[in-house]
């Protein structure tokens, strides 16, 4: 009764044209009867065929179903309209969406918010998602966990697994929830239950399967590598650090990193994951500490490189601190390329709109806008694709629905020109999507 009370409500715009469809189908029926009556009496009763009955009738009923036909179009484009609230797309547009997006195979490859926010936002147009986390996190819960019980580090995992997790908001919440006194303090519950499922299964990668199914999760999440590496790196200053959270925190530029020990084996899924894809996606995330971390387990590598399927770059907002002090978008594709190589990806993807209202106080903590010296990204090899891509709340982060328009609508630019070449995207001056 509380649904049908809400339904009843004025002004939700599917009212009107449920009655509009109804009074076509209402006419229909009424045009049916008439044709119908005027046969019957030609055939039965042996009477001329009464033309008019039966014109009038054709008329009525192909203006019901006129009329039923543009209200049913109506209702669906109310749905479509609630559901992607922003540039909703045709009825034509949401049935091929629907249908075509939906299996799409994609391989995200990160770790940190920024990956997590880019499921959230593909989610919505596939369930074909496997995304590869980066297992260098030695901070925050993650650290004490790999410091006090010699686990893998599970607060990256944690945060893809409730990204794509399906309708249970509950549980998610619950995964993410974090104690705030006590000997837990700082602990997630997510990391906790990750922790304690892999000492019951023998691993992490099981941990992560019996996770998956409490949560629902829309495709998979895979660990790099299931071994303990550390992250390390030579700053330009000659200085040695260790740990992916002091890196992080670094004040010179890093001239080299690597991880000890070296060459730790890919999952074999994760490798099956990458031969299988349509489309690979690097990032977003740290640019070091998140992306270069799952470069450096080298079949992984060898893999991204020997697979021909388009694979983009998704080029983070803002720089950060001792990662990617005063980095233009061509630092970042060529601090990759110089570890994978010069085709490790296609395309990268940068914001056009830099933040304006939080901007003084990123500048206070020495980070700005990444610059677009989009000549030289081409100089390297790579294609630029433009588009609106952040949210500017509390802090300036990649708003997933856009970053998932954005990656869905290069995909579609790709299927249909048919050749692997970006169609009008490649234009900086075109936009994907309005700035949300």
């Amino acid at each position: 009764m509380r649904d049908l009370a809400k339904w009843l409500t004025p002004g939700i715009g599917v009212k009107r044209w449920v009655t509009v469809c109804g009074l076509g189908v209402l006419a229909q029926i009424a045009g049916g009867v008439l044709v119908a009556l005027a046969i019957h009496r030609a055939w039965h009763w042996h009477m001329p065929l009464d033309w008019v009955l039966s014109l009038g009738g054709t008329a009525l009923f192909l203006l019901g179903a006129w009329v039923a036909i543009t209200g049913g179009r109506r209702i669906v484009r109310a749905v479509v309209r609630v559901l992607s609230p922003s540039n909703a797309p045709s009825l034509v547009e949401a049935f091929y969406r629907s249908r075509s997006r939906r299996g799409v195979r994609v391989v995200a490859i990160g770790g940190g918010t920024g990956l997590s926010a880019a499921l959230r936002g593909l989610k919505a147009y596939t369930d074909n998602i496997t995304a590869i986390v980066a297992m260098a996190d030695d901070g925050g819960s993650s650290g004490r966990l790999r410091a006090e019980l010699g686990a893998l580090p599970p607060g990256d995992v944690r945060n893809c697994l409730v990204a794509l997790a399906g309708e249970e908001r509950l549980l998610a919440e619950l995964f993410n929830y974090r104690f705030r006194q006590g000997g837990l303090e700082g602990h997630s519950f997510g990391n906790l239950f990750l922790t304690a499922m892999a000492d019951l299964t023998g691993d992490l990668q099981q941990a992560i399967r019996a996770s998956s199914q409490i949560l629902a999760v829309r495709g998979q999440v895979l660990p790099a590598t299931l071994t303990s590496i550390e992250l390390a790196a030579q700053l330009a200053d000659g200085t040695l650090i260790r740990g992916e959270s002091r890196i992080s925190r670094s004040l010179s530029p890093i001239a080299r990193i690597w991880c000890e020990p070296n060459a730790p084996p890919a999952l074999p899924e994760v490798l099956a994951a990458i031969r299988e894809a349509e489309v690979i996606i690097l990032g977003p995330g740290s640019l070091y500490t998140s992306i270069v971390t799952n470069l450096l387990v080298p079949d992984l590598l060898a893999e991204l490189r020997r697979s021909r399927v388009p694979k983009i770059y998704v080029c983070n907002v803002m720089t950060q601190p001792g990662e990617t002090d005063h980095f233009t978008v061509s630092d970042h594709v060529r601090a990759l390329q110089s570890i994978g190589g010069r085709n490790l990806f296609d395309y990268v993807l940068v914001n056009q709109d830099p933040p304006q209202r939080l901007r003084e106080r990123y500048e206070e903590q020495g980070q700005h806008p990444v610059v677009l010296d989009l000549d030289r990204v081409r100089e390297l090899g790579v294609t630029p694709i433009i588009a609106s891509l952040i949210d500017e709340t509390e802090a300036v982060r990649h708003n997933p629905e856009a970053l998932g328009d954005a990656l869905i609508t290069w995909i579609d630019s790709l299927r249909r020109d048919g050749t692997g070449r970006l169609g009008p995207l490649a234009d900086p001056e075109l936009a994907t999507r309005p700035q949300r």
